[in-house]
């Protein structure tokens, strides 16, 4: 009997050493486990942020100023690549807005394979917020105007070294409509043609379209003359406007005198009548603190009218040119703001009708 009770109790002594043994096999199979799968995670986090800073940045399309080229409800890839990428220009926690407010980092862009071109659609940091500039508000629009351009809005129309703005069949504007005697313009029948009716008093319409549904509502029975809307250039609407570079001009946005487009090294001198178109520049941008007496401008402590420009700085438009607050109303885009050129189109949500846009797909976005 003592034999088979010291038999047993070897038995069940080899079994939960056993049992123990395999319990902290489990437990150390956990624990690699964990660590295996927080490495994963680690390594992802980093490849992420690794290809968000250097590569490609995602973006979505909040509102219509860039219709019909880019529609609200499009999510594009923003490559870095074309340009170079900013080094951070901030010490924060990634994936976060935590950041160290006034302790911006000295910054260089890395090498692209190309510059901003003119015609190129970008991504860049909205110029005048008051924050450090990559963490600005992320605006998109299209660069009509490069450093070293004359630029020119005669009658709506842009001209860019004397010759008139290549057009682009995407380029949405204002058109006054007027209807023949007792007839009316159907709202739905006007937006089925891919257009927008913003207003209406009797038998005059503005409709915000493209000029291929403009050409194709002309010959509709109801219509009698269709033709763009221009403001006339007696307009002055700047007073109301809250940016200084807009108010300084006695007109409106459909009417810009010629501007060179400022370019690293070009001397500028200081008026009392350009100061707005440059004050931002100067004081902003570039950093310089400037006080004016009378006719006169005090830069870091000089006396001087001359001021020689550090950077380029870029034209920006949105290709819905009456539905677009960009350079006419807040002025130029600095080089350091620029983020990256919108690359491809990855996917598209309709808000209207709660549908994805299949045929927008991956579609590549080409700025020529």
């Amino acid at each position: 009997m003592a034999d088979k009770k010291d038999k047993k109790k070897k038995t069940e002594h080899l079994r939960q050493r056993v049992l123990d043994r395999r319990s902290r096999q489990d437990a150390t199979h956990a624990r690699n486990s964990v660590r295996e799968w927080a490495n994963a995670i680690l390594f992802a986090a980093i490849a992420a942020l690794i290809i968000r800073a250097l590569f490609l940045e995602a973006y979505r399309i909040p509102t219509p100023s860039m219709e019909s080229t880019l529609l609200t409800g499009d999510f594009l890839l923003v490559s870095k690549l074309h340009y170079g990428a900013r080094t951070p220009m901030t010490i924060g926690i990634p994936m976060t807005g935590i950041y160290m407010r006034n302790r911006p980092l000295p910054y260089f862009r890395l090498p692209g394979f190309m510059s901003v071109r003119r015609g190129d659609i970008l991504v860049f940091n909205y110029p005048i917020d008051d924050e450090i500039v990559s963490k600005k508000t992320n605006y998109i629009k299209r660069a009509v105007a490069v450093a070293g351009d004359t630029l020119g809005i005669r009658d709506n129309m842009v001209y860019i070294n004397g010759e008139e703005e290549k057009a682009r069949p995407t380029f949405e504007q204002h058109y006054e409509v007027q209807v023949r005697e007792r007839l009316r313009l159907s709202p739905s029948k006007v937006r089925a043609a891919g257009g927008v009716l913003l207003h209406a008093s009797g038998d005059r319409y503005r409709i915000n379209m493209t000029s291929r549904v403009a050409d194709e509502m002309a010959g509709w029975p109801e219509i009698e003359e269709i033709r763009p809307f221009v403001l006339p250039a007696s307009f002055n609407d700047y007073p109301r406007q809250p940016f200084t570079f807009a108010r300084g001009f006695n007109g409106n946005y459909h009417h810009l005198p010629d501007l060179v487009i400022p370019y690293q090294g070009q001397e500028v001198t200081l008026t009392p009548e350009n100061w707005h178109i440059y004050a931002d520049l100067v004081t902003r941008y570039e950093k310089n603190d400037v006080d004016r007496i009378g006719d006169r401008f005090v830069i870091n402590g000089d006396t001087t009218d001359l001021y020689t420009v550090r950077q380029d700085y870029y034209f920006m438009m949105g290709d819905s040119r009456d539905n677009s607050e960009d350079s006419r109303l807040w002025g130029f885009v600095p080089e350091d703001h620029v983020v990256g050129r919108a690359w491809i189109v990855y996917f598209s949500w309709d808000g209207e009708r709660y549908l994805p846009r299949l045929r927008r797909l991956f579609d590549r976005i080409n700025s020529r």
